[in-house]
């Protein structure tokens, strides 16, 4: 994610809304003040996420999602922020 996405608790309420919804996966900050995402579950609730991720939290003003799909895995056993 571009935009104003750091700092603006991006990360931690991607975190809820990965839990609230059943999705595993990570978020993390970039150096380059973008935000990084890996997304697993079913498809409608990924999507949901998705859709959260692309105005955030209030605060957040993004300006780009970058999406690649990929076959699911089974690799993540939750969601978790990395720092």
């Amino acid at each position: 994610m571009n935009g104003r996405v750091q700092g603006v608790f991006f990360r931690s309420e991607t975190k809820y809304e990965a839990e609230k919804n059943g999705v595993n996966g990570w978020v993390r900050n970039l150096p380059d003040d973008r935000v990084e995402a890996v997304f697993e579950g079913e498809q409608e609730k990924v999507e949901r996420l998705v859709e959260f991720c692309k105005h955030g939290p209030p605060g957040a003003r993004v300006t780009t999602v970058d999406i690649a799909r990929e076959r699911y895995s089974g690799e993540f056993e939750d969601f978790e922020i990395v720092y």
